[in-house]
Order: C-alpha cells, then sequence, then structure tokens
C-alpha cells in the first residue's frame, strides 16, 4: 500500500453514503450522497432509470430494451442492509445501502431483482411454511501482484499476501458480512472468502458486500481482485456456490432426515428435483456470461450437468457433509451447495431462480433424483438418460434458446425483464464476439 500521511485531510472531507442496486450484470451501480443527510434519503430513496437495467457489463445500453429514454424510478434502501468499513487506510469510509427498485410512489418495480427474491422468499413461507438460510461461497484472484509462487492451500500463499487477508476479514466484520473463512485455493493467486449462514436475502446482500469491499481493499494494494470465471484461458476458474436450507416458521432445520437417499428430508428431494428438472434455464441467470462456459466443463470440479450427488464435486447441486463429533446436530449443519453459479450474475436473481425452481418441485411434490456419486461424464448415454442426467448449455447462446424453450421458467418473469435481460445478453455476446480465449478473460477479469 502505498504510505501517505493525509488521514486528518480525510477526515475533514464529506463521508458519502451510497443506495446501490446489484443489477442483472452483476455490477453494482448506484448513486451517493453526504452521510450526513441519511435520514432524509432513507425517506424518499434516490433517483434511477429504467434502462440502466440494460447496461451491459461493459457500458454499453442494449439499444432494443423496453425503455429506452422513458420513466423514473427510485432506489429504496433497506436500512437492515448497511454496510459501513472505516479500517482501511487512507481512505473515507466506504459506506452503503443495499436497495430495492421501486416506482415513484414507493411500490416494487417488477424488474428489481432484490424484489423478486423477496417475493419468492414470500412464497416459499406461505405456500410450504419454510423459511430459507443460505450461505455464500465465492473465489477471486489477485491480479497485478509481485510475489514468489507459493504452494495451494498453503500457509505460505496466505501469508505472502499479508496484510491483505487481515484486513479483508475486519473490513467484512465491520460491514456485518459475518465472514467465516480466507483461504488461499487451487488456482494461481486464487483465494476463497466464505460467509456465515444468514436468511436468504441477508446472504444474497451479502454476496454483493463481499466482493465491493474486496475489490476496495485490493485496490489499496495496487492489484485487481478479479472474480471473473476465468482470468486465463488454461487457468482455474472462480465459482460462486449457494448454499441453501430450511427451516419451519419456528426456526426448526427440516432439510435432514437420517432415513432418506443421502438424508435429504422428502421436502428437500422435491426442492432438489425441481432444481434439477429445470437447471439447464437457470444456466441463463446464474452463469450469465460469454465466459461463464469456460468455467462449466466436465472434469473441472465446477458443474457441466444435471445431477444431484452427495459429497460429489461435479455435481451441480451438492448434499455437503456434516460435522459428525460427538455432541454436534447435523439436522443445523446439514444444506445442499449449487455450484453452476458465478460472479457475472447478480446474487439476488441467482438465488431467486435456484429457490423458484426448488419451489416448483415442492409444489408438484416430485420425487427426488437419484444421486450421482462419481463423474457424471463417466456414464453412458443409455445411463445417462435413464438417470436423468443431461449436459447443462455449452455457451451463452445456448443457454438463451434453452431459456426461451422452459415456459415453466420465463413464466416467473414480467415480460419487460425477460425482453430487457435477452436484449442486454445478445448486446454482451456481439461485444465480445471474435475475441480470443484470453482476450474473452482479460475483458471480463477487468470488470468483474
Amino acid at each position: 500500500m502505498t504510505e501517505t500521511n493525509n488521514g486528518k485531510a480525510h477526515s475533514a472531507l464529506t463521508e458519502l453514503a451510497t443506495f446501490v442496486t446489484t443489477d442483472i450484470a452483476g455490477i453494482t451501480r448506484g448513486r451517493s450522497f453526504a452521510a450526513s443527510q441519511i435520514d432524509d434519503y432513507l425517506r424518499k430513496g434516490v433517483g434511477w432509470v429504467p434502462a440502466n437495467l440494460a447496461l451491459t457489463p461493459f457500458d454499453q445500453i442494449a439499444e432494443n430494451n423496453p425503455w429506452g429514454s422513458s420513466g423514473d424510478l427510485r432506489l429504496m434502501a433497506d436500512p437492515a442492509s448497511k454496510a459501513r468499513v472505516t479500517c482501511l487506510p487512507d481512505v473515507t469510509p466506504l459506506h452503503f445501502y443495499h436497495s430495492d427498485i421501486t416506482d415513484l410512489k414507493g411500490d416494487p418495480w417488477e424488474c428489481c431483482v432484490r424484489s423478486f427474491l423477496k417475493r419468492t422468499l414470500e412464497e416459499f413461507e406461505r405456500e410450504a411454511g419454510l423459511k430459507v438460510i443460505s450461505a455464500v461461497e465465492q473465489e477471486f484472484q489477485l491480479l497485478g501482484v509481485d510475489w514468489p509462487d507459493a504452494p495451494s492451500f498453503g500457509l505460505r500463499a496466505e501469508r505472502r499476501a499479508d496484510p491483505f487477508g487481515p484486513l479483508l476479514m475486519t473490513a467484512l466484520q465491520e460491514a456485518g458480512a459475518e465472514p467465516e473463512m480466507f483461504l488461499p485455493e487451487y488456482g494461481k493467486d486464487q483465494f476463497e472468502i466464505t460467509c456465515r449462514p444468514a436468511d436468504a436475502l441477508t446472504a444474497a446482500d451479502r454476496g454483493a458486500t463481499i466482493r465491493a469491499i474486496t475489490k476496495e481493499v485490493a485496490a489499496l494494494f495496487g492489484w485487481n481482485a478479479s472474480f471473473a470465471p476465468k482470468t486465463s484461458a488454461n487457468g482455474v476458474g472462480n465459482g460462486v456456490h449457494l448454499h441453501v436450507s430450511f427451516t419451519d416458521l419456528d426456526g426448526n432445520p427440516v432439510t435432514f432426515d437420517a432415513s432418506r437417499p443421502g438424508r435429504l428430508s422428502k421436502v428437500a428431494g422435491s426442492f432438489a428435483a425441481g432444481v434439477i428438472r429445470h437447471l439447464p434455464a437457470l444456466t441463463a441467470f446464474t452463469a450469465p456470461s460469454v465466459l461463464s462456459y469456460m468455467r462449466l466443463v466436465p472434469h473441472h470440479w465446477s458443474a457441466a450437468y444435471t445431477c444431484l450427488g452427495e459429497k460429489n464435486r461435479e455435481a451441480t447441486l451438492r448434499i455437503c457433509p456434516t460435522l459428525d463429533l460427538p455432541g454436534s446436530n447435523p439436522a443445523k449443519q446439514f444444506n445442499m451447495e449449487y455450484r453452476a453459479a458465478d460472479a457475472c450474475a447478480s446474487p439476488h436473481l441467482s438465488l431467486a431462480v435456484l429457490l423458484k425452481a426448488g419451489l416448483e418441485g415442492i409444489r408438484a411434490g416430485l420425487e427426488q433424483p437419484p444421486l450421482i456419486n462419481s463423474d457424471p461424464s463417466d456414464f453412458s448415454d443409455a445411463d445417462q438418460k435413464k438417470l436423468g442426467i443431461r449436459r447443462l448449455p455449452s455457451s451463452l447462446p445456448e443457454a438463451l434458446e434453452t431459456l426461451a424453450e422452459d415456459k415453466v421458467v420465463t413464466g416467473w418473469f414480467a415480460k419487460d425483464f425477460l425482453d430487457c435481460y435477452v436484449a442486454m445478453k445478445r448486446k454482451e455476446i456481439e461485444i465480445v464476439d471474435g475475441l480470443s480465449p484470453d482476450e474473452l478473460c482479460a475483458r471480463y477479469a477487468a470488470v468483474y
């Protein structure tokens, strides 16, 4: 980090607070104002524009979006989502609130993904009597570093970045993100941040918070913390893993049943079946970039097929292990992990579509899918068909076509939202068309 003596100068500056939304391109955007005026802005929000939703990751607007230059909206902050970080040296406090997008009367805008997640959680409580608990794991790589190589998962790999890790954990704690672990990962200069479970809305907010703060801390060292699915064509991918479990309305865990296959309760098995049924279409939202499909390939411990597995890292929906030490309660730990996601997606939208698909399975009372506890690509075509194993889309255009064919999934959304989403993604595809694999990685790594 650059050493300066401007602490007093910064303390005299006007602190800014920002109302943010993490949009369908997975970018956290917003508007700032003097933090001393927070009470006034919490009441009235800040202005927003419908066509902002049509912004590609590369800041070009899809021209054929539904709104053009018309319309006005508000970002209305959720006070409970406040993140304020004061521990970062030589910069003003980082202070922001996750927000819902509303119309001028304060009613939720039909294209707001955070509101979509909130409605989905209400459906779970109303229709299934379930509350959703979630946590987000995210991998990233530090670009622009100048240090010797160090072994994967090694103490040296963690300590060579010091004080990056301790500063990041301190900042996340101060922001209320409840970080759990910071670890060097398998890839070159790759790390992972995990956070503690929370209600699903808080978990999604934390997903965006962690990305923003990690980038802020890395920038202090002159580095880019990139969450892009790939930062080099031959390198290891960066994934986002969404963990989900359920309680009843009184907070009792209901995901675990030791008598059933994989120890999944009946309702959790039906949830898994809904996810597996609609998984190919979900990837259009959870793996939403051209680059995403360089990561979702067989034999890479990511996700490439529609299957449920127990402790199997080639499974797209994985039943996670539990700690079985004396006195531990597996029911409180038990959860499923969705692995076909990355940070090019809004965490709110990714979690919402995952939950909507699972709710379809619960509504229909679907039977739990078979457990696939080996590499699904090792099965013959006949066995794959028998077991319901399908290859996920292998490109973003294919994912968009698959989405269009799944009328259940498209039925979850307003027409304007779908039209905007597809138009934005088509524009994104056009912008990066013709880039080599390494050029593609570099283009996305600069943004994510």
